[in-house]
């Protein structure tokens, strides 16, 4: 029998991956909310992988109270990471940068495949292609960071835009390019300063537009946009960044000329 494997947050997300570790044949032992999660630990110290698959607002306090056995065999998976999130906490986790939706009673809706990095990524890319859904492997840190990115860019210029254009990611690309590439302009300033490092930006615009290509039809703003929003400014704030064109969206939702 495979080693087990903990999944710590069990939504849909969670559930994609706990049905291809279970398809490769390992026991999974889901953590929610109720479960003792120390306890679980005393019993499962060594598993083939605890993977953190909670929404990005819960990660911090998930992070601050994961079982100390479980440090070294982290997967991580959330929207919005970047290296310092890890690196805080002195941790060399797997991380996947997901480019596939689950929606309640939908099957996964792949835009592009999903890249991995890390100890246990061919684990995680086996669990995928185990239920179709395709990723691909990365060979180092600077890739992961690229598609960390990458990914950011994505989610935040589709959701800020989406703000004052609403629509699909294909309507934001053609009726209102002004809009996203300002927009993504001032995310890759954010992102800039988070990671402290020279960014790509031709290179990661284009991955942004590739992945629209992927689902034209996707829709720009989510539930979780204005929260998005408000943390980028935040961030902002912190480096004494300008990014006029998200302070004039956020005047916008405020009412404010």
């Amino acid at each position: 029998m495979e080693k087990p494997v903990v999944i710590i947050g069990v939504g849909e997300m969670g559930g994609v991956f706990a049905r291809g570790l279970l398809r490769l044949g390992h026991p999974v032992y889901p953590v929610t909310r109720q479960t003792n999660a120390r306890q679980l630990a005393e019993q499962l110290p060594a598993p083939e992988l605890a993977l953190v698959a909670v929404a990005e607002a819960d990660f911090p306090p998930v992070m601050d109270e994961l079982p100390a056995v479980w440090r070294d065999r982290l997967g991580l998976l959330q929207n919005e990471l970047l290296p310092r999130d890890w690196q805080s906490r002195e941790l060399e986790p797997t991380v996947i940068s997901v480019w596939f939706e689950k929606k309640k009673g939908q099957d996964a809706k792949v835009l592009i495949p999903s890249p991995v990095f890390g100890p246990r990524a061919e684990l995680l890319a086996a669990a995928l292609g185990a239920i179709d859904i395709p990723s691909r492997v990365l060979t180092s840190a600077e890739e992961l960071l690229f598609e960390l990115v990458r990914k950011n860019l994505y989610i935040l210029t589709t959701n800020i835009a989406g703000l004052r254009t609403g629509g699909t990611v294909g309507e934001l690309r053609a009726a209102h390019a002004e809009t996203m590439n300002a927009v993504a302009g001032n995310v890759l300033e954010i992102q800039r300063y988070l990671t402290g490092t020279e960014l790509d930006r031709p290179r990661l615009i284009a991955g942004m537009l590739e992945a629209f290509d992927g689902d034209p039809d996707h829709k720009c703003m989510g539930r979780s946009a204005p929260a998005r929003l408000a943390r980028a400014l935040q961030q902002a704030d912190e480096a004494g960044l300008p990014v006029p064109s998200l302070r004039e969206i956020a005047r916008e939702g405020r009412g404010e000329e």
